[in-house]
Protein backbone atom coordinates (compact mmCIF):
# COMPACT_ATOMS: atom_id res chain seq x y z
CA UNK A 1 0.00 0.00 0.00
CA UNK A 2 2.79 2.34 1.15
CA UNK A 3 4.39 1.55 -2.35
CA UNK A 4 1.53 1.91 -4.77
CA UNK A 5 0.14 5.38 -2.75
CA UNK A 6 3.32 6.69 -2.79
CA UNK A 7 4.14 6.85 -6.42
CA UNK A 8 0.15 7.43 -7.16
CA UNK A 9 0.37 10.47 -4.68
CA UNK A 10 3.99 11.42 -6.91
CA UNK A 11 1.32 11.10 -9.65
CA UNK A 12 -1.50 13.37 -8.57
CA UNK A 13 0.80 15.51 -7.43
CA UNK A 14 2.00 15.90 -11.27
CA UNK A 15 -1.46 16.02 -12.17
CA UNK A 16 -2.54 18.62 -10.07
CA UNK A 17 0.59 20.46 -11.86
CA UNK A 18 -0.95 19.55 -15.53
CA UNK A 19 -4.82 20.73 -14.44
CA UNK A 20 -3.69 23.88 -13.12
CA UNK A 21 -1.66 24.75 -16.54
CA UNK A 22 -4.86 23.56 -18.35
CA UNK A 23 -7.88 26.06 -15.96
CA UNK A 24 -4.95 28.83 -16.39
CA UNK A 25 -4.45 28.57 -20.55
CA UNK A 26 -7.94 27.08 -21.50
CA UNK A 27 -10.37 27.24 -18.17
CA UNK A 28 -13.80 25.65 -18.81
CA UNK A 29 -14.69 26.85 -22.14
CA UNK A 30 -15.52 24.78 -25.36
CA UNK A 31 -11.84 23.71 -25.96
CA UNK A 32 -11.35 22.35 -22.09
CA UNK A 33 -15.01 20.47 -22.80
CA UNK A 34 -13.76 18.61 -25.54
CA UNK A 35 -10.69 17.53 -24.38
CA UNK A 36 -11.62 16.23 -20.62
CA UNK A 37 -14.29 14.45 -22.77
CA UNK A 38 -12.16 12.94 -25.42
CA UNK A 39 -10.27 12.23 -22.43
CA UNK A 40 -13.19 10.22 -20.66
CA UNK A 41 -13.46 8.29 -23.49
CA UNK A 42 -10.51 5.89 -23.51
CA UNK A 43 -10.27 6.44 -19.13
CA UNK A 44 -13.66 5.11 -19.23
CA UNK A 45 -12.75 2.09 -21.24
CA UNK A 46 -9.31 1.35 -19.47
CA UNK A 47 -10.76 1.61 -16.46
CA UNK A 48 -13.90 -1.10 -17.05
CA UNK A 49 -11.44 -3.33 -19.01
CA UNK A 50 -8.22 -2.72 -18.00
CA UNK A 51 -8.25 -2.02 -14.23
CA UNK A 52 -11.83 -3.49 -13.38
CA UNK A 53 -12.93 -6.51 -15.24
CA UNK A 54 -9.59 -7.59 -16.31
CA UNK A 55 -7.79 -7.19 -13.34
CA UNK A 56 -10.74 -8.63 -10.95
CA UNK A 57 -10.59 -11.81 -13.12
CA UNK A 58 -6.86 -12.18 -14.05
CA UNK A 59 -4.70 -11.36 -10.72
CA UNK A 60 -7.08 -13.86 -8.89
CA UNK A 61 -6.13 -16.73 -11.71
CA UNK A 62 -2.44 -15.96 -12.49
CA UNK A 63 -1.84 -15.54 -8.38
CA UNK A 64 -3.57 -19.03 -8.12
CA UNK A 65 -1.43 -20.35 -10.97
CA UNK A 66 1.64 -18.99 -9.41
CA UNK A 67 0.93 -20.86 -6.36
CA UNK A 68 -0.94 -23.81 -6.96
CA UNK A 69 1.43 -24.93 -10.53
CA UNK A 70 4.20 -22.78 -10.52
CA UNK A 71 5.81 -20.53 -13.07
CA UNK A 72 5.73 -21.82 -16.64
CA UNK A 73 2.10 -22.58 -16.27
CA UNK A 74 1.44 -18.93 -14.93
CA UNK A 75 3.49 -17.61 -18.03
CA UNK A 76 1.78 -19.48 -20.52
CA UNK A 77 -1.70 -18.37 -19.43
CA UNK A 78 -0.24 -14.57 -19.01
CA UNK A 79 0.71 -15.05 -22.81
CA UNK A 80 -2.49 -16.29 -23.96
CA UNK A 81 -4.21 -13.58 -22.26
CA UNK A 82 -2.12 -11.02 -24.00
CA UNK A 83 -2.91 -12.65 -26.80
CA UNK A 84 -6.44 -12.25 -26.83
CA UNK A 85 -6.67 -9.09 -25.90
CA UNK A 86 -4.48 -7.36 -27.82
CA UNK A 87 -6.89 -8.99 -30.90
CA UNK A 88 -10.00 -7.93 -29.16
CA UNK A 89 -8.80 -4.17 -28.18
CA UNK A 90 -7.63 -3.67 -31.98
CA UNK A 91 -10.99 -4.64 -32.91
CA UNK A 92 -12.56 -2.31 -30.65
CA UNK A 93 -9.73 0.78 -31.01
CA UNK A 94 -10.75 0.24 -34.94
CA UNK A 95 -14.23 0.34 -34.94
CA UNK A 96 -14.25 2.91 -32.67
CA UNK A 97 -11.96 5.36 -34.77
CA UNK A 98 -14.88 4.79 -37.15
CA UNK A 99 -17.83 5.32 -34.96
CA UNK A 100 -16.50 8.24 -33.33
CA UNK A 101 -19.43 10.06 -34.09
CA UNK A 102 -21.78 8.17 -33.16
CA UNK A 103 -19.90 7.24 -29.59
CA UNK A 104 -20.00 11.32 -28.79
CA UNK A 105 -23.87 11.26 -29.55
CA UNK A 106 -23.85 8.43 -26.52
CA UNK A 107 -21.62 10.22 -24.02
CA UNK A 108 -22.02 13.96 -24.71
CA UNK A 109 -25.31 14.06 -26.78
CA UNK A 110 -25.79 18.19 -25.13
CA UNK A 111 -22.55 19.05 -27.87
CA UNK A 112 -24.50 18.07 -30.97
CA UNK A 113 -26.02 21.61 -30.09
CA UNK A 114 -22.64 23.63 -30.95
CA UNK A 115 -21.55 21.57 -34.22
CA UNK A 116 -17.91 23.15 -34.04
CA UNK A 117 -17.72 21.90 -30.46
CA UNK A 118 -18.93 18.38 -31.27
CA UNK A 119 -16.41 18.23 -33.79
CA UNK A 120 -13.91 19.28 -31.77
CA UNK A 121 -14.41 16.32 -29.49
CA UNK A 122 -14.66 13.89 -32.49
CA UNK A 123 -11.07 15.32 -33.65
CA UNK A 124 -9.87 14.98 -30.06
CA UNK A 125 -10.98 11.32 -29.16
CA UNK A 126 -10.02 10.16 -32.19
CA UNK A 127 -6.43 11.15 -31.22
CA UNK A 128 -6.43 10.13 -27.65
CA UNK A 129 -8.49 6.41 -28.31
CA UNK A 130 -5.42 4.22 -29.26
CA UNK A 131 -4.48 5.07 -25.66
CA UNK A 132 -7.30 2.30 -25.24
CA UNK A 133 -5.39 -0.47 -26.25
CA UNK A 134 -1.86 0.61 -24.89
CA UNK A 135 -2.58 1.32 -21.78
CA UNK A 136 -5.33 -1.95 -21.39
CA UNK A 137 -2.53 -4.17 -22.22
CA UNK A 138 -0.49 -2.19 -19.63
CA UNK A 139 -2.82 -3.43 -17.12
CA UNK A 140 -1.72 -6.72 -18.30
CA UNK A 141 1.13 -6.35 -17.62
CA UNK A 142 0.82 -4.55 -14.66
CA UNK A 143 -1.20 -7.52 -13.23
CA UNK A 144 1.62 -9.98 -13.68
CA UNK A 145 3.93 -7.90 -11.95
CA UNK A 146 1.56 -7.37 -9.16
CA UNK A 147 0.95 -11.19 -9.00
CA UNK A 148 4.95 -11.31 -8.40
CA UNK A 149 4.17 -8.48 -5.50
CA UNK A 150 6.29 -5.70 -7.72
CA UNK A 151 4.31 -3.13 -7.44
CA UNK A 152 6.73 0.12 -7.73
CA UNK A 153 6.80 0.17 -11.42
CA UNK A 154 3.03 -0.28 -12.32
CA UNK A 155 2.63 2.27 -9.77
CA UNK A 156 5.51 4.82 -10.95
CA UNK A 157 4.43 4.14 -15.20
CA UNK A 158 1.79 6.62 -14.23
CA UNK A 159 4.04 9.01 -13.64
CA UNK A 160 4.46 9.45 -17.15
CA UNK A 161 1.45 10.45 -18.29
CA UNK A 162 1.34 13.57 -16.62
CA UNK A 163 5.35 14.60 -17.25
CA UNK A 164 4.61 13.81 -20.93
CA UNK A 165 0.90 15.22 -21.15
CA UNK A 166 2.99 18.16 -19.33
CA UNK A 167 5.49 18.52 -22.06
CA UNK A 168 3.33 18.40 -25.18
CA UNK A 169 1.04 21.18 -23.96
CA UNK A 170 4.29 23.44 -23.37
CA UNK A 171 6.46 22.33 -26.44
CA UNK A 172 3.68 20.76 -29.08
CA UNK A 173 1.36 23.60 -29.14
CA UNK A 174 2.69 25.97 -31.56
CA UNK A 175 2.61 23.34 -34.03
CA UNK A 176 -1.14 21.61 -33.85
CA UNK A 177 -4.75 23.57 -33.72
CA UNK A 178 -5.19 24.04 -30.13
CA UNK A 179 -4.13 22.86 -26.87
CA UNK A 180 -6.22 20.48 -26.94
CA UNK A 181 -4.99 18.70 -29.83
CA UNK A 182 -1.24 18.98 -27.94
CA UNK A 183 -2.74 17.60 -24.98
CA UNK A 184 -4.56 14.96 -26.76
CA UNK A 185 -1.13 13.88 -28.42
CA UNK A 186 0.35 13.97 -24.93
CA UNK A 187 -2.65 11.03 -23.95
CA UNK A 188 -1.76 8.87 -26.98
CA UNK A 189 2.25 8.68 -26.75
CA UNK A 190 2.02 8.63 -22.81
CA UNK A 191 0.20 5.32 -23.84
CA UNK A 192 3.00 4.09 -25.74
CA UNK A 193 6.05 5.16 -23.33
CA UNK A 194 3.75 3.25 -19.98
CA UNK A 195 3.44 -0.34 -22.00
CA UNK A 196 7.35 0.00 -23.24
CA UNK A 197 8.11 0.65 -19.49
CA UNK A 198 5.89 -2.28 -18.21
CA UNK A 199 7.08 -4.93 -20.32
CA UNK A 200 11.06 -3.88 -19.58
CA UNK A 201 10.22 -4.47 -15.92
CA UNK A 202 8.42 -7.85 -16.56
CA UNK A 203 11.20 -9.24 -18.87
CA UNK A 204 13.62 -7.94 -15.82
CA UNK A 205 11.40 -9.73 -13.58
CA UNK A 206 12.26 -13.24 -15.18
CA UNK A 207 9.38 -13.99 -16.91
CA UNK A 208 9.41 -11.68 -20.61
CA UNK A 209 6.00 -12.13 -22.18
CA UNK A 210 5.39 -13.02 -25.90
CA UNK A 211 2.54 -12.52 -27.83
CA UNK A 212 1.45 -15.85 -29.45
CA UNK A 213 -1.55 -16.71 -32.45
CA UNK A 214 -5.11 -15.38 -30.02
CA UNK A 215 -6.73 -18.90 -28.98
CA UNK A 216 -9.91 -19.41 -26.67
CA UNK A 217 -8.53 -21.92 -24.60
CA UNK A 218 -10.55 -23.03 -21.68
CA UNK A 219 -8.64 -21.08 -19.52
CA UNK A 220 -9.36 -18.07 -21.25
CA UNK A 221 -12.92 -18.85 -21.80
CA UNK A 222 -13.05 -18.93 -18.04
CA UNK A 223 -11.35 -15.87 -17.75
CA UNK A 224 -13.53 -13.96 -20.19
CA UNK A 225 -17.06 -15.27 -18.73
CA UNK A 226 -15.53 -14.03 -15.45
CA UNK A 227 -14.85 -10.48 -16.70
CA UNK A 228 -18.23 -10.14 -18.34
CA UNK A 229 -19.91 -9.60 -15.40
CA UNK A 230 -16.96 -7.98 -13.49
CA UNK A 231 -17.17 -5.03 -16.36
CA UNK A 232 -20.13 -3.70 -14.20
CA UNK A 233 -19.11 -4.90 -11.17
CA UNK A 234 -16.05 -3.98 -10.63
CA UNK A 235 -16.58 -0.44 -12.73
CA UNK A 236 -19.79 0.61 -11.22
CA UNK A 237 -17.83 3.82 -10.55
CA UNK A 238 -16.27 4.58 -13.62
CA UNK A 239 -20.02 3.96 -15.25
CA UNK A 240 -21.66 6.32 -12.43
CA UNK A 241 -18.77 9.04 -13.92
CA UNK A 242 -19.92 8.37 -17.31
CA UNK A 243 -23.57 9.42 -16.15
CA UNK A 244 -22.43 12.18 -14.92
CA UNK A 245 -20.94 13.25 -18.39
CA UNK A 246 -23.59 12.53 -20.03
CA UNK A 247 -26.02 14.63 -18.01
CA UNK A 248 -23.18 17.22 -17.29
CA UNK A 249 -23.32 17.86 -21.54
CA UNK A 250 -26.67 18.82 -21.48
CA UNK A 251 -26.44 21.33 -18.44
CA UNK A 252 -24.98 24.85 -19.65
CA UNK A 253 -21.45 25.01 -21.31
CA UNK A 254 -18.55 24.68 -19.35
CA UNK A 255 -19.79 22.10 -16.76
CA UNK A 256 -18.13 19.15 -18.17
CA UNK A 257 -15.23 20.99 -16.87
CA UNK A 258 -16.20 22.33 -14.00
CA UNK A 259 -16.71 18.67 -12.71
CA UNK A 260 -13.75 17.42 -13.93
CA UNK A 261 -11.53 19.78 -12.35
CA UNK A 262 -13.61 19.32 -9.17
CA UNK A 263 -13.23 15.30 -9.20
CA UNK A 264 -9.29 15.51 -10.03
CA UNK A 265 -9.02 16.61 -6.25
CA UNK A 266 -11.45 14.22 -5.04
CA UNK A 267 -9.08 11.64 -6.91
CA UNK A 268 -6.03 12.24 -4.88
CA UNK A 269 -7.31 11.22 -1.70
CA UNK A 270 -9.23 8.25 -3.51
CA UNK A 271 -6.41 7.54 -5.98
CA UNK A 272 -3.34 7.31 -3.50
CA UNK A 273 -5.78 5.41 -0.69
CA UNK A 274 -8.44 3.74 -2.93
CA UNK A 275 -5.95 2.48 -5.84
CA UNK A 276 -3.51 1.46 -3.08
CA UNK A 277 -5.51 -0.68 -0.70
CA UNK A 278 -7.32 -2.15 -3.99
CA UNK A 279 -4.17 -3.20 -5.69
CA UNK A 280 -2.14 -4.26 -2.85
CA UNK A 281 -5.53 -6.28 -1.36
CA UNK A 282 -6.30 -8.53 -4.72
CA UNK A 283 -3.30 -10.94 -4.79
CA UNK A 284 -3.05 -11.24 -1.35
CA UNK A 285 -6.68 -12.40 -0.53
CA UNK A 286 -6.53 -15.05 -3.79
CA UNK A 287 -3.37 -16.24 -2.08
CA UNK A 288 -5.34 -16.72 0.96
CA UNK A 289 -8.51 -17.84 -0.36
CA UNK A 290 -6.37 -20.43 -2.58
CA UNK A 291 -4.56 -21.81 0.55
CA UNK A 292 -7.95 -22.31 2.23
CA UNK A 293 -6.82 -19.22 4.91
CA UNK A 294 -10.21 -18.08 5.61
CA UNK A 295 -9.93 -16.31 9.16
CA UNK A 296 -6.61 -14.41 7.33
CA UNK A 297 -8.98 -13.69 4.66
CA UNK A 298 -11.54 -11.80 7.33
CA UNK A 299 -8.91 -10.61 9.37
CA UNK A 300 -6.62 -9.32 5.87
CA UNK A 301 -9.67 -7.27 4.88
CA UNK A 302 -10.83 -5.65 8.33
CA UNK A 303 -7.38 -4.18 8.32
CA UNK A 304 -7.61 -2.71 4.97
CA UNK A 305 -11.04 -1.19 6.29
CA UNK A 306 -9.22 0.08 8.75
CA UNK A 307 -6.31 1.33 6.92
CA UNK A 308 -8.97 3.00 4.50
CA UNK A 309 -10.82 5.10 6.95
CA UNK A 310 -8.31 5.98 8.70
CA UNK A 311 -7.14 8.18 5.88
CA UNK A 312 -9.94 8.22 3.91
CA UNK A 313 -12.97 10.00 6.28
CA UNK A 314 -10.76 13.05 7.68
CA UNK A 315 -9.98 13.72 3.79
CA UNK A 316 -13.71 13.38 3.02
CA UNK A 317 -14.45 15.99 6.06
CA UNK A 318 -11.40 18.55 4.81
CA UNK A 319 -12.66 18.45 1.41
CA UNK A 320 -16.21 19.41 2.36
CA UNK A 321 -14.51 22.46 4.52
CA UNK A 322 -12.10 23.92 2.50
CA UNK A 323 -13.19 22.94 -0.93
CA UNK A 324 -13.28 26.78 -2.07
CA UNK A 325 -9.74 27.64 -0.63
CA UNK A 326 -8.78 24.35 -2.39
CA UNK A 327 -10.08 25.12 -5.75
CA UNK A 328 -9.40 29.28 -5.38
CA UNK A 329 -5.44 28.22 -4.99
CA UNK A 330 -5.08 25.61 -7.59
CA UNK A 331 -7.07 26.81 -10.35
CA UNK A 332 -8.18 30.83 -9.58
CA UNK A 333 -6.16 31.83 -12.34
CA UNK A 334 -5.95 33.01 -15.56
CA UNK A 335 -8.94 31.54 -18.15
CA UNK A 336 -10.37 29.90 -14.81
CA UNK A 337 -12.67 32.69 -13.43
CA UNK A 338 -14.11 33.61 -9.93
CA UNK A 339 -17.32 31.83 -11.03
CA UNK A 340 -16.02 28.38 -12.32
CA UNK A 341 -14.11 28.93 -8.76
CA UNK A 342 -17.26 28.65 -7.12
CA UNK A 343 -18.90 25.97 -9.23
CA UNK A 344 -15.83 23.54 -9.13
CA UNK A 345 -15.46 23.89 -4.96
CA UNK A 346 -19.69 23.17 -4.95
CA UNK A 347 -19.06 20.34 -6.81
CA UNK A 348 -15.86 18.78 -5.21
CA UNK A 349 -18.02 18.92 -1.49
CA UNK A 350 -20.44 16.69 -3.35
CA UNK A 351 -17.70 14.27 -4.49
CA UNK A 352 -16.31 14.67 -1.45
CA UNK A 353 -19.50 13.66 0.18
CA UNK A 354 -19.01 9.91 -0.96
CA UNK A 355 -15.14 10.00 -1.22
CA UNK A 356 -14.88 7.19 2.24
CA UNK A 357 -17.57 5.10 -0.29
CA UNK A 358 -15.46 5.02 -3.14
CA UNK A 359 -12.90 4.24 -1.30
CA UNK A 360 -14.38 1.18 0.88
CA UNK A 361 -16.03 -0.26 -2.79
CA UNK A 362 -12.16 -0.35 -4.00
CA UNK A 363 -11.44 -2.58 -0.89
CA UNK A 364 -14.35 -4.58 -0.63
CA UNK A 365 -14.72 -6.10 -4.39
CA UNK A 366 -11.52 -7.80 -4.26
CA UNK A 367 -13.08 -9.78 -1.50
CA UNK A 368 -15.63 -11.26 -4.40
CA UNK A 369 -12.95 -11.09 -6.91
CA UNK A 370 -10.33 -13.52 -4.93
CA UNK A 371 -12.93 -16.37 -4.88
CA UNK A 372 -13.60 -16.52 -8.14
CA UNK A 373 -17.17 -14.21 -7.86
CA UNK A 374 -17.06 -11.35 -10.24
CA UNK A 375 -21.06 -11.49 -11.13
CA UNK A 376 -22.13 -11.03 -7.41
CA UNK A 377 -21.17 -7.35 -7.22
CA UNK A 378 -23.36 -6.80 -10.91
CA UNK A 379 -26.59 -7.03 -8.72
CA UNK A 380 -25.80 -4.38 -6.99
CA UNK A 381 -24.07 -2.60 -9.41
CA UNK A 382 -26.51 -2.55 -11.85
CA UNK A 383 -29.11 -1.20 -9.78
CA UNK A 384 -26.77 1.72 -8.34
CA UNK A 385 -26.16 2.93 -12.29
CA UNK A 386 -29.94 3.30 -12.55
CA UNK A 387 -29.95 4.70 -9.48
CA UNK A 388 -27.30 7.23 -10.14
CA UNK A 389 -29.33 8.02 -13.52
CA UNK A 390 -32.77 8.50 -11.94
CA UNK A 391 -31.03 11.21 -9.21
CA UNK A 392 -28.91 12.64 -12.13
CA UNK A 393 -31.94 13.52 -13.88
CA UNK A 394 -33.60 14.64 -10.70
CA UNK A 395 -30.87 16.74 -9.82
CA UNK A 396 -30.75 17.87 -13.06
CA UNK A 397 -32.90 21.15 -12.80
CA UNK A 398 -32.84 22.03 -8.43
CA UNK A 399 -28.85 21.49 -8.43
CA UNK A 400 -27.71 21.97 -12.03
CA UNK A 401 -23.87 21.71 -11.71
CA UNK A 402 -23.96 19.86 -8.34
CA UNK A 403 -26.87 17.62 -9.38
CA UNK A 404 -24.07 15.11 -11.14
CA UNK A 405 -21.60 15.02 -8.44
CA UNK A 406 -24.20 14.32 -5.62
CA UNK A 407 -25.87 11.81 -7.49
CA UNK A 408 -22.58 9.47 -7.92
CA UNK A 409 -21.81 9.90 -4.23
CA UNK A 410 -25.34 8.74 -3.18
CA UNK A 411 -24.99 5.77 -5.66
CA UNK A 412 -21.72 4.99 -4.24
CA UNK A 413 -22.72 5.07 -0.63
CA UNK A 414 -25.75 2.44 -1.79
CA UNK A 415 -23.07 0.47 -3.75
CA UNK A 416 -21.06 -0.32 -0.97
CA UNK A 417 -23.70 -0.63 1.65
CA UNK A 418 -24.71 -3.43 -0.61
CA UNK A 419 -21.21 -4.87 -0.88
CA UNK A 420 -20.89 -5.01 2.25
CA UNK A 421 -24.22 -6.83 3.37
CA UNK A 422 -23.57 -9.70 0.87
CA UNK A 423 -20.32 -10.67 2.21
CA UNK A 424 -21.56 -10.50 5.70
CA UNK A 425 -24.45 -12.39 4.78
CA UNK A 426 -22.00 -14.95 3.55
CA UNK A 427 -19.06 -15.00 6.24
CA UNK A 428 -16.33 -13.36 3.86
CA UNK A 429 -16.67 -9.99 6.48
CA UNK A 430 -16.94 -9.99 10.23
CA UNK A 431 -16.32 -6.23 11.28
CA UNK A 432 -14.04 -7.44 14.42
CA UNK A 433 -13.48 -5.33 17.68
CA UNK A 434 -10.24 -3.28 16.77
CA UNK A 435 -12.52 -1.89 13.55
CA UNK A 436 -15.22 -0.82 15.57
CA UNK A 437 -13.49 0.48 18.43
CA UNK A 438 -10.80 2.13 16.18
CA UNK A 439 -13.35 3.51 13.12
CA UNK A 440 -15.39 5.27 16.00
CA UNK A 441 -12.08 6.87 17.15
CA UNK A 442 -11.82 8.36 13.80
CA UNK A 443 -14.71 9.81 13.58
CA UNK A 444 -14.24 11.71 16.97
CA UNK A 445 -10.73 13.12 15.83
CA UNK A 446 -12.29 13.71 12.34
CA UNK A 447 -14.91 15.76 14.04
CA UNK A 448 -12.25 17.63 15.82
CA UNK A 449 -10.11 18.36 13.36
CA UNK A 450 -13.40 19.90 11.09
CA UNK A 451 -13.90 21.94 13.91
CA UNK A 452 -10.33 23.45 13.89
CA UNK A 453 -10.24 23.84 9.90
CA UNK A 454 -13.52 25.69 9.84
CA UNK A 455 -12.07 28.42 12.51
CA UNK A 456 -8.79 28.35 10.63
CA UNK A 457 -10.35 28.82 6.97
CA UNK A 458 -11.91 32.14 8.62
CA UNK A 459 -8.97 33.36 9.72
CA UNK A 460 -6.89 32.68 6.78
CA UNK A 461 -9.29 33.39 3.57
CA UNK A 462 -12.13 35.27 5.13
CA UNK A 463 -9.95 38.90 4.27
CA UNK A 464 -9.21 39.17 0.21
CA UNK A 465 -5.38 37.47 -0.35
CA UNK A 466 -3.65 37.06 -3.44
CA UNK A 467 -0.95 34.98 -5.10
CA UNK A 468 1.27 33.52 -2.77
CA UNK A 469 -0.27 34.81 0.17
CA UNK A 470 -3.32 32.25 -0.71
CA UNK A 471 -0.90 29.18 -0.97
CA UNK A 472 0.84 29.89 2.18
CA UNK A 473 -2.62 29.75 3.84
CA UNK A 474 -3.40 26.98 2.45
CA UNK A 475 -0.67 25.20 2.81
CA UNK A 476 -1.00 26.16 6.61
CA UNK A 477 -4.56 25.16 6.68
CA UNK A 478 -3.53 21.58 5.29
CA UNK A 479 -0.78 21.33 7.66
CA UNK A 480 -3.02 22.18 10.80
CA UNK A 481 -5.55 19.57 9.95
CA UNK A 482 -3.36 17.20 9.60
CA UNK A 483 -1.50 18.17 12.75
CA UNK A 484 -4.67 18.44 14.93
CA UNK A 485 -6.08 14.88 13.41
CA UNK A 486 -2.95 13.09 14.14
CA UNK A 487 -2.78 14.54 17.66
CA UNK A 488 -6.68 13.42 17.89
CA UNK A 489 -6.68 10.31 16.49
CA UNK A 490 -3.62 9.03 18.75
CA UNK A 491 -6.09 10.60 22.08
CA UNK A 492 -9.34 9.01 21.05
CA UNK A 493 -7.32 5.73 19.93
CA UNK A 494 -7.87 5.73 16.07
CA UNK A 495 -4.22 4.25 16.17
CA UNK A 496 -1.30 3.52 18.41
CA UNK A 497 1.77 5.09 17.30
CA UNK A 498 4.17 2.03 18.17
CA UNK A 499 2.25 -0.11 15.35
CA UNK A 500 3.16 2.24 12.91
CA UNK A 501 6.48 2.80 13.98
CA UNK A 502 6.56 -1.36 14.04
CA UNK A 503 5.13 -1.74 11.00
CA UNK A 504 7.56 1.02 9.13
CA UNK A 505 10.58 -0.79 11.09
CA UNK A 506 9.63 -4.67 9.91
CA UNK A 507 9.41 -3.19 5.86
CA UNK A 508 12.80 -1.86 6.43
CA UNK A 509 14.12 -5.49 7.30
CA UNK A 510 12.27 -7.01 5.11
CA UNK A 511 13.99 -5.15 2.06
CA UNK A 512 17.60 -5.26 4.13
CA UNK A 513 17.58 -8.97 4.38
CA UNK A 514 16.16 -9.51 0.63
CA UNK A 515 13.27 -11.96 2.14
CA UNK A 516 10.43 -10.17 0.17
CA UNK A 517 12.33 -10.35 -3.34
CA UNK A 518 11.47 -13.61 -4.28
CA UNK A 519 10.17 -15.07 -7.65
CA UNK A 520 7.34 -16.95 -6.20
CA UNK A 521 5.47 -14.42 -3.20
CA UNK A 522 5.03 -15.87 0.32
CA UNK A 523 2.77 -15.62 1.98
CA UNK A 524 2.57 -13.62 5.08
CA UNK A 525 -0.11 -14.25 8.60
Amino acid sequence: MLTVGGWTLVSRMLGFGRDMLIAALIGTGPIADAFFVALKLPNLFRRLFGEGAFNAAFIPAFSGLLQTEGLASAKRFAEEALAVMTFWLGIMTIGGEIFMPQLMLVLAPGFAADPAKFELAIDLSRITFPYLILICLAALVSGVLNGFDRFTAASASYVLFNIISIGCMIWLTPYVPTIGHALSWGVTLSGVAQLGLLMLAVRRSGMALAIPWPRLTPQMRLLMRRMAPGILGAGVTQLNLAVDVIISSLLPAGTVSVLYFADRVQQLPLGVIGTAVGTALLPLLSRQVRAGEALAAISTLNRAMEYALFLTLPAALALMICCYPIVLVLFGRGEFTPESVLFSSQCLAAYAFGLPAFVLIKVLAPAFFARGDTSGPVKIGSACVVLNLCLNVAFMVPLAHVGPALATSIAAICNVTGLAAVLMRRGHLRPDQQLQRRVGGMIAASVTMGLVLLVMRHMLFGMESHGIFRMISLVGLIIGGMVTYAAAAQAFGAYRLRDVTSMMFRRRLRRTDGSAITSVPTIET
